[in-house]
Parts: C-alpha cells; sequence; structure tokens
C-alpha cells in the first residue's frame, strides 16, 4: 500500500501550498531587506510632506542625516501640517524604484528607474528632440 494514495492526501496535499508558492507569497508581501531602515524617508499621511533623512529639516532646526527613529516622537511634528509622528509612514529609500511592487517587471524595464532616472529620460529626450528641431534650421 506504499505506492497507493488515498484521496484524504490527495485532499491534503492539494490543500496545502507548496514550498515555491509560499516563498514567492514572501518575497511578494515583505519590503526590501538590503537597505538600511535609517535611511528611509517617511511621509506625512495628512499633508504629503516627505521626510528625508539625508535633508533633514532646516526649518526646524533639524540637520541633515538625522534618522526619522532619531526624531523626539513628542516635540517633532510635520513642518506643513504640524501633524505628530504617528501620522507618518515609511515609503523606502530615496533610490527606490515608485510604483507598486507587482507592476515594477512591466514597462521595458522604465517602471524600474528612479524617480531622478525617469526625469533624467524624460527631459534629455526632449532636449534632445528641441536640438534636432533647431538642426533643422542649418538644412538651407
Amino acid at each position: 500500500m506504499q505506492g497507493r494514495t488515498t484521496v484524504s492526501d490527495e485532499i491534503q496535499s492539494a490543500g496545502t501550498p507548496s514550498a515555491t508558492t509560499d516563498s514567492r507569497l514572501e518575497t511578494a508581501t515583505t519590503p526590501e531587506t538590503d537597505s538600511d531602515p535609517r535611511t528611509h524617508r517617511f511621509e506625512c499621511r495628512s499633508c504629503g510632506y516627505v521626510y528625508d533623512p539625508q535633508e533633514g529639516v532646516k526649518k526646524v532646526g533639524i540637520p541633515a542625516d538625522t534618522a526619522f527613529q532619531d526624531l523626539d516622537p513628542i516635540s517633532f511634528r510635520c513642518p506643513v501640517c504640524r501633524s505628530r509622528v504617528a501620522a507618518f509612514r515609511d515609503i523606502g529609500p530615496r533610490n527606490k524604484a515608485s510604483g507598486f511592487e507587482e507592476n515594477l517587471n512591466y514597462g521595458l524595464g522604465v517602471n524600474r528607474l528612479t524617480p531622478g532616472q525617469k526625469n533624467v529620460l524624460i527631459f534629455g529626450g526632449l532636449a534632445l528632440a528641441f536640438a534636432f528641431f533647431l538642426s533643422l534650421y542649418s538644412l538651407r
């Protein structure tokens, strides 16, 4: 009876996801773990202000390279709307590609670009098109 499978064995094996399915689900739902959480940016959910630890907040007197975790949760308020620390959410590091994680593999690789790289691509393309347009005047 070692080679035979019963109906209960098939139901049990069909009901439990395989190890490959589990690992794909874990990688899809967990945030990037290779970056240092002390360099992550935080966005105020009330007004959209983004606290960047590389810049700090000169208006309030917070020097550059101050992690969000090092801020005093009692005295720190959003410089725009005065919301408390609890209103901020982690949006990841500065060089993280923007967009939903499940959509990053589409778009011929453009979705994996950081916002700064997308700006260079867009405005560089516009500048190149304008230069080509101006070069048409030399055809006389």
